[in-house]
């Protein structure tokens, strides 16, 4: 197994990063950035995963402004690498960040209530050991 491929994307991000920060005057590409790109083993096709920041609509129209200046980013990208053919571009929304949240407030979820349980449990616990106490101090008494 060959690793051209991933130093291709390595380098393809670099260069697509760069393109559109400060070439791509594109005013529905928000503010994007690029987070895997995976390349084909003959190295003709990209696919381009890319997280947006802002609402739905505006994930929507980056993702389908970014796919539209694929062909001028493609152009850039054979002028700036030297491969034999440049790959062809596909960006597609990267939902893994918004799925990472989902889990990381899944989990803080969780967390609290087995604190919260944890916490009840010793509240009840510490009723019931001084109602053992007060139990103790009557039977003295007699």
């Amino acid at each position: 197994m060959s690793y051209r491929p991933d130093k291709v994307a390595h380098q393809l991000k670099a260069e697509i990063s760069d393109i559109i920060s400060r070439e791509l005057h594109d005013p529905r590409v928000g503010f994007v950035t690029i987070t895997n790109i995976k390349v084909s083993q003959d190295l003709s096709h990209a696919r381009i995963y890319v997280s947006v920041f802002g609402s739905a609509q505006q994930q929507r129209d980056s993702i389908n402004a970014l796919n539209r200046a694929a062909g001028y980013i493609r152009r850039e990208i054979g002028t700036r690498m030297r491969l034999r053919k440049s790959p062809e571009l596909v960006f597609t929304f990267d939902e893994s960040i918004e799925q990472s949240v989902r889990m990381a407030q899944l989990i803080d979820e969780a967390n609290s209530e087995t604190t919260d349980q944890s916490s009840s449990d010793s509240v009840t616990d510490s009723q019931s050991s001084d109602q053992t106490t007060e139990g103790d101090e009557r039977q003295t008494d007699k």
